[in-house]
């Protein structure tokens, strides 16, 4: 791979032949067809679709060729991307569709019927609601195959290529969830995949690490499709899971040689339960590269997997809307626990709740900035003020820097609650819950779970109307089953005769210990 060359565009443009992809059922695809295919999609966006620079386009899709091309047009196309968690229910995926201003939404086969409900009755092929297209055979009247929006359309570049942005959608203090929004650059799409070059410096990324890259957790998180895409924008493959198990893993890391890969803690978890004589029997010493983040990781766990792979784990801390901070690994053996110090572009502060900077070692709360970056949630004023201060913003999580300045994180203010690194806002689940007429009161906390960090834990007092608890509590989680994604639904039930509140309602969620717990 060139160390001068740096776009998926370029690279395209100079090694057609050169494997981009290698999808999960082991085609290949070259990055001269890949190209073709984005740029196809891309005017297919502008002459079928209708859209134009700073419309939103949705992805609600598991690990393809066909989300990397969307996302590559997109890029290139001036375009804000959405992609949302395929395993969403029909009106979360509504409430993003309506709440972005989507006007055109593609799908996997798989969850077509989530899709199309989420979009709404418009007839297929018309733009006067939500366009919505199949990644391969639609079976709905409403919906088009991809293949109809390129249909016809050319394989060369557009002759504008305005570079787009993600929005990633994040939960907000309402349970909403709510888009996080940044201005679009105004350059083009290759000056925009310079980008990469910083990220490449600033995690110690050298370029073999992507020769082959492997994506296995899902794309729709901006973790793991900024890894991804700096693969292609690095000259090399892109190898696709669709679906982890712990020797799934190990076995594609073996066939493919695979040199990097980003992951999350509840990856290391799951690995380190498989028996050693397991783990032993498969090759991993090609790993140059193991990025990862998303959620807090034991010491333990952290030290195990370092012991295994090598010192080729490097993590990060940060989120959409902040800035970054990394540990490579003789920094996190060093300073074990820490998340790493800010990027160069960062800004890092430790505040009090008065906004004052505190020294090191004392507890506050973490506010970031990236260079002069200066986002806003999408809709929602409000929650953007209320995260800012002196320029910089907050996700409302607490923790210290030490005197090298090195961050660790400590716990959250917020209520979020990070699921194997899925943000999962209780007020959503206690909305759902008091949806139902069998419940009176209901607060949701997180509670420790050695697989997944934290897990959900509902605390109900049930109405008059209520049968026992064990046929209520049934009839909840069928209720919640159809209304909420399966990481936000409570894993354990605890019911009580009243919640802790004060006199104008505010629930006192540090005194909702366990008394009956029932688990779900």
């Amino acid at each position: 791979m060139s160390e001068e060359r740096t776009g998926f565009r370029l690279w395209a443009a100079a090694e057609p032949d050169l494997c981009a992809i290698v999808t999960a059922d082991d085609r290949r695809i070259s990055y001269g067809e890949l190209f073709a295919e984005v740029n196809r999609i891309s005017h297919g966006l502008r002459e079928h679709a209708g859209l134009r620079t700073g419309d939103t386009v949705a992805a609600v899709m598991t690990n393809s060729a066909g989300l990397v091309a969307l996302y590559l047009a997109a890029m290139q196309s001036g375009l804000y991307l959405v992609t949302l968690n395929y395993h969403l229910t029909e009106p979360e995926v509504a409430y993003i569709l309506a709440d972005s201003g989507a006007k055109v939404v593609v799908g996997s086969e798989r969850v077509e019927h989530v899709v199309v409900a989420a979009a709404g009755s418009t007839a297929a092929g018309s733009t006067d609601g939500i366009q919505v297209f199949v990644d391969g055979t639609p079976t709905s009247d409403r919906a088009q195959p991809l293949s109809a929006l390129t249909a016809g359309q050319p394989a060369t570049s557009p002759e504008q290529t305005p570079a787009g942005s993600l929005m990633m959608y994040t939960s907000g203090t309402t349970g909403r969830p709510k888009g996080v929004k940044r201005p679009l650059s105004g350059v083009d799409a290759d000056t925009g995949a310079l980008t990469y070059t910083w990220l490449f410096r600033e995690f110690g990324m050298e370029r073999p690490a992507f020769a082959s890259w492997l994506v296995c957790a899902p794309m729709y998180h901006s973790a793991n499709i900024t890894g991804a895409m700096g693969a292609l924008h690095a000259g090399g493959t892109m190898v696709l899971m669709d679906g982890w198990t712990p020797e799934g893993f190990l076995r594609r890391v073996q066939d493919r040689r695979v040199t990097g890969t980003s992951m999350v803690p509840t990856h290391f978890y799951r690995l380190l339960q498989l028996p050693p004589q397991v783990r032993e029997s498969y090759d991993v010493s090609s790993l140059r590269y193991v990025l990862h983040g998303a959620a807090p990781c034991p010491r333990e766990v952290k030290q195990r997997i370092l012991d295994w792979f090598g010192p080729v784990v490097y993590e990060y801390y940060g989120s959409t809307e902040v800035g970054t901070t990394v540990a490579r690994p003789e920094q996190w053996l060093a300073h074990p626990g820490t998340v790493g110090r800010p990027a160069s572009i960062s800004t890092l502060k430790i505040l009090d709740e008065l906004g004052n900077e505190v020294p090191a070692g004392q507890t506050g709360i973490v506010y970031m900035r990236q260079g002069d970056d200066r986002v806003e949630y999408h809709n929602d004023p409000g929650k953007t003020d209320g995260a800012r201060r002196d320029g910089l913003m907050t996700v409302w999580d607490v923790g210290h820097v030490d005197a090298d300045g090195f961050l660790y994180i400590t716990g959250r203010a917020a209520e979020l609650i990070l699921v194997g690194g899925v943000n999962v806002y209780p007020a959503e689940i206690e909305a759902a819950l008091l949806e139902h007429e069998w419940v009176a009161d209901a607060g949701v906390v997180g509670v420790p779970d050695p697989e997944f960090g934290e897990v959900p834990q509902a605390h109900l007092v049930l109405g008059e109307t209520a049968p026992g608890a064990d046929a209520a509590l049934a009839e909840l989680r069928r209720h919640l089953a159809d209304r909420l994604a399966k990481p936000k639904r409570p894993v354990s039930y605890v019911v009580r005769d009243a919640l802790p509140r004060d006199p104008n309602g505010k629930l006192y969620k540090a005194r909702l210990t366990p008394r009956t717990q029932v688990s779900a």
